[in-house]
């Protein structure tokens, strides 16, 4: 399939692990101009270098904090000029803790919104003038499931991503003129390393083994099985390609079919 992605000046965040690094590596193989950031320096370098061993595609990496308004500007500022053109942004960002409403502290609520909102404001607001005078963007957030109905032990996750759904709406109904497509991706359980965590402390309350929470999970998905990284990744390069140019305002579940709502 024809994405028309090559040449494209691609960003992608939270991209040292998990569906981020497997989204860079996807958006390489199709011969994108990849821009990656994290917060953990080692760690993104290390997946930066992956990506140039398995693919010709231009890869840069630089590790910042996508909750930091500043650091997000000077970032987009970089790639624009080094580039010349900002194409896609992929918006996303390490997932809250797990904790119920009484577990959750103050800070915990005004950290979750800066991670998980705030900074999908910030890349917008940097990288849409960019794809304004090109006439042609894409902008795609990694949420969650919790977007369309809500996960036990995940309140914040609950609470604060239904508000980049409104958000990307919003944005996709006033930038559409534009030739800008704003789309969301809800992925359900995914093999990552956050799920890992999630399993370590579903694991500890109810006094199963990991393995036991992973089966059950498992058990309640239809395919009966957890997604890979890379199909995440699937679903955001055809969303950011030429296939998808009348997709927008959506918020696609890429779950197995666990999510049962109409």
């Amino acid at each position: 399939m024809e994405t028309g992605l090559k040449g494209r000046v691609v960003i992608v965040a939270g991209a040292s692990q998990g569906m981020g690094f497997a989204t860079a590596k996807a958006f390489a193989a199709e011969g994108a101009i990849v821009a990656m950031c994290a917060r953990t320096e080692t760690k993104l370098q290390e997946a930066a270098a992956q990506i140039r061993e398995s693919s010709s595609a231009e890869v840069y990496a630089e590790a910042f904090d996508v909750s930091y308004q500043a650091a997000v500007e000077k970032f987009v500022k970089d790639i624009a000029a080094k580039y010349g053109r900002v194409d896609v942004c992929v918006a996303n960002a390490a997932g809250p803790p797990a904790k119920t409403f009484l577990q959750a502290s103050l800070e915990d609520w005004h950290k979750t919104f800066d991670m998980n909102f705030m900074s999908v404001v910030y890349l917008a607001r940097e990288v849409i003038p960019h794809m304004q005078k090109n006439k042609w963007g894409r902008l795609i957030t990694i949420t969650s499931t919790s977007v369309r109905q809500p996960i036990p032990d995940l309140i914040l996750s609950s609470a604060i991503r239904p508000a980049v759904v409104g958000l990307v709406k919003s944005l996709a109904i006033e930038f559409g003129k534009d030739g800008i497509t704003a789309n969301n991706i809800g992925p359900g359980y995914t093999a990552t390393e956050r799920l890992n965590e999630l399993a370590s402390s579903r694991s500890k309350a109810a006094g199963v083994s990991e393995i036991d929470i992973r089966d059950r999970w498992a058990a309640e998905i239809p395919m009966r099985r957890l997604g890979e990284p890379s199909e995440i990744a699937d679903a955001i390069v055809w969303l950011a390609s030429e296939r998808a140019s009348y997709v927008t305002a959506q918020t696609i579940m890429v779950d197995g079919g666990i999510y049962k709502g109409m």
